[in-house]
């Protein structure tokens, strides 16, 4: 009867604190419906890759040898041979996005490269705190506001942190709702928030629609090479939506090949929330300066935003420097209640769009430069 209790008998705090932590996941997606796809497998499978000898991971059990656990094997397989999971993630998401608010206006693609300040000064922030050059650029990634680029940014890399660095930022992009308004109020003036901008809607060409995600590929694998699998994936998938003549397979990429990568996806990054390497004062330090990340990359866009009116004869409302972060379609929803909320007139959802499908162009573009320079 000894092995009935065994297992309880084994069960270490560090366990109990990520029953909690993925406690916490499950509430907030069931509650709160903040990317629940995503958030609820992690919580689950934080639980169940912190059992004692748990059968989800590998073990090595007396008189039978190696076991292999299926969450272990999904990571290796899926995340740690190829990255096939966060890249076949992005034809679903390039497949879901529209470009031709960007497209109608190009100069949005300025916003999206703006708010991706907020990396490169978390990069700094990680190396000041002590972090190996490596972890801290695994780190600043987190300010791409993109989970599919931050994981694999961090395992392409070697980080030794992928656990708390995926946690960060999915957590972080299901609160989008909550950081961005905080951190645009800090820099703005309601005075500034209900600035108008009148919306002229521009016909986009059907060959122009074909021809961007090519074009795109085309010019982001010649300035920074390694961004090509992240790029040309949602370039691909965008162009599965744009080309007229899949149309079944794009509604396939946008919803069936979308969920159930994100499901996959989810449960298996619980791998690397192991207790022993997840609760550890480094992960408190990494989710600290996620956060960080988010609201300097908000922060940089509406500051941009505000320079680029002082030549410009077109005022553009700042806040739409903001929604350049890669969180699509949330932060273009949070520049428009914010701007109705200032003005119940006042509706910038076309422009915010723009910006944040350019900052989902940005993100992925910055995460291959970052592999180029660090690896």
């Amino acid at each position: 009867m000894e092995f009935l209790y065994e297992g309880l008998l084994s069960v270490t705090w560090q366990q109990v604190v990520m029953y909690c932590v993925g406690g916490l996941l499950i509430w907030l997606a069931i509650q709160k419906q903040y990317e629940p796809a995503l958030l609820l497998p992690m919580g689950f499978g934080a639980i169940l890759v912190n059992l004692p000898m748990s059968g989800v991971i590998d073990q090595i059990t007396q008189g039978v040898g190696e076991t292999n656990g299926i969450i272990q094997w999904l990571f290796e397989s899926g995340i740690e041979a190829s990255e096939a999971f966060p890249l076949l993630l992005f034809i679903g998401i390039g497949a879901m996005i529209d470009f031709g608010p960007l497209l109608a206006n190009p100069k949005l693609f300025l916003f999206g490269a703006a708010a991706q300040v907020g990396i490169f000064l978390t990069i700094i922030a990680a190396a000041a705190f002590g972090f190996d050059i490596v972890d801290a650029a695994s780190i600043g990634i987190i300010g791409a506001a993109d989970g599919p680029t931050s994981l694999l940014v961090s395992q392409v890399l070697g980080s030794k942190y992928i656990g708390a660095i995926a946690v960060a930022a999915y957590s972080y992009m299901a609160l989008v709702p909550i950081i961005q308004p905080f951190a645009i109020k800090l820099v703005t003036t309601k005075k500034e928030r209900a600035m108008k901008m009148p919306y002229a809607a521009n016909k986009v060409s059907r060959r122009t629609r074909i021809l961007f995600p090519i074009v795109v590929s085309i010019v982001a694998g010649l300035v920074a090479p390694a961004s090509v699998s992240l790029v040309g994936f949602l370039m691909f998938g965008n162009l599965i939506r744009e080309c007229g003549v899949l149309e079944s397979l794009s509604k396939t990429a946008q919803h069936e090949l979308a969920n159930l990568i994100t499901l996959l996806l989810g449960i298996t990054i619980s791998f690397s929330m192991r207790a022993e390497q997840f609760v550890t004062p480094d992960t408190l330090l990494i989710l600290c300066l996620g956060l960080i990340a988010f609201v300097l990359d908000s922060i940089g866009g509406v500051v941009f935003a505000k320079i680029l009116n002082l030549f410009c004869k077109n005022k553009v409302n700042p806040m739409i420097g903001a929604a350049g972060i890669s969180a699509f379609p949330m932060s273009a929803r949070v520049i428009e209640k914010l701007g109705v909320e200032a003005d119940k007139t006042n509706h910038l959802l076309m422009h915010a769009v723009g910006a944040n499908v350019a900052g989902q162009i940005a993100s992925v573009v910055a995460g291959g430069v970052i592999l180029g320079f660090f690896m």
